[in-house]
């Protein structure tokens, strides 16, 4: 498992997020439970993952949806036999609640990965966030970072802007008076 704290301090955390704290708390099975009781329960409670723990309840792998039909339906294993050791992702990225938002933004898009598990000190399940999660947050705030930018480069190159604006001005004058006065003579 592969923890990354990144960009503590800034910007927002996973944690200021509303949804992470509305989440209900990730459904977790030991690495011995049969695949077949693992989809039972993901299709009951309509949710695309699970979180395999040890006995000390400290994540040891994920199971998504995905898992299931590369490595389950695909390879023509029984789900009644199979347990979730054999099919779930035991090279997880995760994350702690107080890391950058955007940063794991990043990292999920570059890398491919929907879901986030997000852990205690404990390495304990604490949620699982989703992309589907962080979008809410980052379109409003590029439109707003957007604005942003443009009123400041518009009101930081001001003066530019009028000399620019002045320049124009004075042409499209000349053009018209150099116009009417060429067109004065030829008649």
């Amino acid at each position: 498992m592969l923890i990354i704290r990144r960009g503590v301090g800034r910007t927002m955390k996973i944690k200021d997020r509303p949804e992470f704290s509305s989440k209900p708390k990730p459904v977790t099975f030991s690495a011995d439970t049969s695949v077949a009781e693992a989809v039972a329960e993901m299709s009951k409670r309509d949710i695309g993952s699970v979180v395999v723990v040890g006995p000390d309840e400290k994540v040891e792998g994920l199971v998504t949806e995905r898992d299931v039909m590369k490595r389950l339906v695909n390879q023509g294993k029984d789900p009644k036999t199979t347990q979730l050791a054999d099919i779930m992702t035991r090279e997880l990225r995760m994350a702690r609640a107080d890391d950058d938002l955007l940063d794991w933004l990043r990292i999920m898009s570059n890398e491919r990965f929907r879901r986030l598990p997000v852990i205690d000190a404990d390495n304990r399940i604490v949620a699982i966030m989703t992309q589907g999660d962080f979008v809410s947050y980052t379109w409003p705030d590029l439109i707003y970072q957007a604005t942003q930018v443009t009123k400041a480069t518009v009101s930081s190159n001001y003066p530019i802007l009028l000399i620019v604006a002045g320049i124009l001005l004075y042409s499209l004058i000349l053009i018209a008076i150099l116009t009417a006065w060429g067109s004065g003579y030829s008649g």
